[in-house]
């Protein structure tokens, strides 16, 4: 193939027999040397025509400009000016944390899109501005009663306890088995009581419910189901938070203030407790619960006056 722009001349011979009859020889061939096609154009410095394609330079330097960006993307400054920049941005700076859109199971949810336009699994600048610019979004969305959906829903999350101190001394073998030995208690309580698993967190679980009281039995059995489970010398204990309020579905994940609630309620949880907002407390019948209220919780992006409970079933 010739990259250069041909030079005309007795080398340009038009197509027909040659001299002895015999074909006509290449045109873009040497005549003499055996120097390939073009090399008599490339030492007289002859520019490319504009429909060639670039040459070795123009792909290394391009190679070197995407190695360059992608060093930009995981320096350590460039992450720590962004993390500073979200938190002066309204909204929750956490937003995209294991306890609110990340996922590590098959589903469309907003951080594994975010992170596929950045080019990368997780994480990086480019990630955490994707996130920023989401978080604002949801903060203005939220204050103008845009942010919502239209179905109020129990919003449940749960979290191993103890199990990343235990998984790192246990190895991959036996906290795949535990995970695995987790998941067949959790699912089946969660759809048990007409819930719908959203998303595996790794040690934990987002599910949804159209009942609190649903999500209320649903973690008594996951409790009851994990009591006869032992790994490597780890029993698999939970904690749990629920709240009611009305997410917005995006694909198959769900995005909005009340899944950040309860996240944080979860968070604040201790083992084998589950806690749950003011809101999701007045969908129980008061009779078949008792809800302990907790006195002091304060959690980034959380309504000041939002009260939590611990409960149990009477």
């Amino acid at each position: 193939m010739h990259y250069g722009r041909r030079v005309h001349g007795e080398d340009d011979a038009p197509e027909g027999p040659g001299p002895d009859g015999g074909p006509a020889p290449d045109a873009g061939a040497s005549r003499d040397t055996g120097e390939a096609p073009g090399a008599d154009v490339a030492a007289t410095g002859d520019a490319a025509s504009p429909s060639a394609p670039a040459g070795p330079g123009a792909k290394e330097r391009a190679r070197r400009a995407a190695r360059r960006m992608r060093e930009l993307n995981e320096d350590g400054r460039v992450l720590d000016a962004v993390a500073r920049l979200r938190r002066r941005l309204p909204g929750d700076d956490r937003l995209g944390d294991p306890l609110s859109t990340s996922d590590q199971g098959g589903g469309p949810t907003i951080s594994r899109r975010i992170a596929r336009l950045a080019g990368q699994t997780t994480g990086g600048a480019v990630h955490e501005v994707g996130m920023g610019a989401l978080q604002v979004w949801q903060a203005a969305a939220e204050r103008n009663g845009r942010g919502r959906g239209t179905v109020d829903m129990t919003i449940l999350f749960t979290d191993l306890v103890g199990f990343s101190h235990w998984a790192l001394e246990a190895g991959d073998q036996a906290t795949l088995l535990l995970l695995r030995e987790v998941g067949g208690v959790l699912e089946p309580a969660v759809q048990g009581r007409r819930g719908q698993v959203v998303k595996w967190l790794g040690d934990g679980m987002m599910a949804v419910f159209r009942e609190p009281e649903d999500a209320l039995h649903a973690v008594e059995r996951m409790w009851a189901g994990l009591e006869g489970i032992e790994i490597a010398g780890y029993q698999p204990r939970i904690r749990a938070g629920m709240h009611v309020g009305r997410p917005r579905r995006v694909g198959a994940d769900y995005l909005g203030v009340d899944v950040n609630i309860a996240a944080r309620v979860a968070q604040a949880a201790g083992t084998s407790e589950l806690l749950a907002s003011d809101a999701a407390v007045a969908g129980i019948d008061p009779a078949a619960v008792d809800a302990r209220r907790r006195k002091r919780f304060r959690a980034k992006g959380v309504p000041p006056e939002l009260e939590v409970f611990a409960l149990r079933s009477t």
